[in-house]
């Protein structure tokens, strides 16, 4: 794997042995970004496939699909990424697409207007998704008043006063080299690739004005929400429910641990302590699941769970009772091991994908300026101890810091 710079902006290669080429684009700078118009880095998203300077939205979607490659993109509350898949031959198209897109995107007023109205209608629809939904009323509640309280999407009443120049504004000010990475995968020579991603760059980038120098995004917001227990009235067959509350930020070496007890309790595998405890021995509900989001300056935790109205409060009993265990009774050696045996091979399986390898360097490299090998993530898993796990799960679990939302 090689790392490079062009005008602020970093470059990865990896070289793959498949016929299938990967590449991403990513940009640090999300919802936590766009000021009082929320739902702005999202929105600026969608237009970015709606018009260039030399592209029509129709000509951009064909560009690639056409070939049988796919155009995608995503926004969390602190990047925007446009990526691609296609076959190898067709990896030097795909780059030079995506660099197009977020340096001369043009934003015409006509399309604004449409995907306006199919934004509107991607924020009413989770209206019947309450699984979904609950994620975003948590974080609202658990960051209120500060950048990451506002959902992805935004909110109907700030998505109506969005105009052309605000997009313009926000573009100019955050999409700048110093905030990107372009990260291939992809079965050339790494110096291939970067003579074709130099290319690309050299058509579009040395010549565009950038307004400002891209900063370093460090807030100092204040991350002290008192812990709350909320319950909001939702018609529906099922009661959701999230317990959880702030965590570790991405550059805290205990988020490791974290990472690893968060598996342990409630990830994919259907062995995990919650599954095991309310689905496999109890029958109390179809799913259960543990996450973590580790932001720049904080990070959040939620343990989700739907289930049958009259199992609630069952259910928020065990998973408590579950969270004191891991307060107060350490992991065996076999257990530990255990716990780290399973996590890192699904994370060597999940990662052992094109796709994911290039989102995964993209992210690296916005977060940490590098990206982490192999070697070193399976070895900061391996260096953690029982007393670790003991000291976040004391850190993040007592009763008095959880937080809980439901929908009854």
């Amino acid at each position: 794997m090689t790392t490079a710079e062009f005008q602020g902006l970093r470059l990865a290669c990896q070289q793959s042995s498949s016929p299938v080429a990967y590449c991403a684009l990513s940009i640090r700078s999300g919802t936590r970004d766009e000021g009082s118009l929320g739902g702005l880095a999202h929105f600026t998203e969608h237009l970015l496939f709606k018009g260039t300077a030399t592209r029509s939205a129709t000509s951009i979607n064909n560009r690639l699909e056409r070939l049988g490659g796919e155009l995608n993109a995503y926004t969390t509350k602190e990047d925007t990424v446009v990526h691609a898949t296609v076959l190898k031959e067709d990896l030097p198209k795909a780059i030079d697409l995506l660099i197009e897109m977020v340096f001369t995107s043009t934003f015409p007023d006509k399309e604004i207007e449409k995907e306006r109205t199919i934004i509107l209608d991607e924020i009413n629809s989770y209206k019947d998704a309450p699984a979904e939904q609950i994620f975003d009323d948590f974080e609202e509640h658990l960051f209120v008043g500060t950048s990451l309280a506002m959902p992805v999407l935004g909110k109907a009443n700030s998505l109506k006063k969005i105009r052309r120049d605000h997009l313009i504004q926000y573009v100019q000010q955050q999409f700048l080299p110093e905030n990107m990475s372009l990260t291939v995968v992809a079965d050339y020579s790494e110096e291939r690739i970067e003579r074709m991603i130099h290319r690309s760059l050299e058509k579009y980038v040395s010549s565009h004005p950038f307004s400002k120098k891209g900063n370093e995004k460090i807030s100092d917001e204040i991350f002290q929400t008192p812990a709350f227990h909320k319950e909001l009235r939702r018609k529906g067959y099922q009661t959701h429910c999230l317990i959880g509350g702030t965590a570790y930020h991405a550059f805290d070496p205990r988020r490791n641990a974290l990472i690893l007890l968060i598996n342990l309790l409630g990830g994919p595998a259907a062995n995990s302590r919650l599954n095991t405890l309310l689905r496999e021995k109890n029958a109390l509900v179809y799913n259960v699941d543990a996450s973590y989001n580790a932001y720049r300056d904080t990070g959040s935790f939620a343990i989700y769970f739907g289930c049958d109205h009259d199992h609630y409060e069952r259910c928020t009993r065990l998973i408590h009772q579950e969270l004191e265990r891991l307060c107060n009774d350490p992991l065996s050696d076999a257990q530990l091991r255990a716990a780290k045996r399973q996590f890192l091979g699904q994370w060597a399986i999940s990662s052992d994908h094109g796709e994911s390898q290039v989102l995964s360097m993209g992210k690296s490299l916005l977060t940490y300026g590098r990206i982490l090998s192999r070697e070193e993530i399976r070895s900061r898993i391996e260096n953690i101890s029982a007393a670790d796990l003991l000291v976040v799960a004391q850190n993040l679990f007592s009763p008095q810091q959880l937080c809980q939302l439901s929908y009854r």
